[in-house]
């Protein structure tokens, strides 16, 4: 293992450490160097963000400035399908799924890292579309849409309740996106 890689390790496991005991919000890159027993200086070398870090640090497929960003830039048109395929596409890795299920198998509320998790997607994630959607409601309508989501996701890959499990991807997407585009836009 390269010195890189023990920098990277130790700074994931300090940031793990870190959203665990302290969650997201109050988790800063300053704070996960010093417990990684680096400079703030090499840490931002690995991780722009404190979003960047806990994407890393969760094994998340996407850091959620760029994806966020990359699914607004074409406008609403079309959007609750871009949302469903690129949640299919994220869950379609088994690392995700298992972190996916592991946030359901502590409950809601019943951990620091789910808590973590929430604190993650308001800030990084709900806030940011919200902010973008312009529309009435536009935190509300986010939140709804990423439940939607998440519950499809869980039932699909986690529960594994059929007929949706086995659906095909087509399928989902032309059941789910109209609903989740509705949600965002209000028709």
């Amino acid at each position: 293992m390269s010195d890189s890689d023990d920098v990277r390790r130790q700074l994931l496991d300090a940031a793990r450490s870190a959203y665990a005991a302290r969650g997201f919000i109050a988790t800063t890159i300053k704070g996960v160097a010093a417990a990684a027993g680096v400079a703030p200086e090499v840490a931002r070398n690995y991780y722009d963000s404190r979003e960047e870090l806990f994407a890393a640090a969760m094994r998340l497929p996407f850091e959620p400035a760029s994806a966020v960003q990359a699914l607004l830039a074409p406008g609403l048109d079309g959007m609750g399908e871009r949302l469903v395929r690129t949640t299919m596409s994220m869950f379609a890795d088994p690392q995700t799924r298992e972190q996916l299920a592991d946030l359901v198998r502590a409950g809601a509320g019943a951990s620091k890292a789910t808590a973590a998790m929430r604190e993650f997607l308001e800030v990084a994630v709900v806030d940011r579309a919200a902010t973008a959607l312009g529309v009435p409601d536009a935190r509300m309508r986010v939140v709804l849409a990423t439940s939607y989501l998440l519950g499809a996701a869980t039932s699909r890959y986690v529960l594994k309740l059929e007929p949706l499990a086995s659906a095909s991807d087509e399928e989902v997407v032309r059941l789910l996106a109209p609903v989740v585009q509705a949600t965002l836009t209000g028709h």
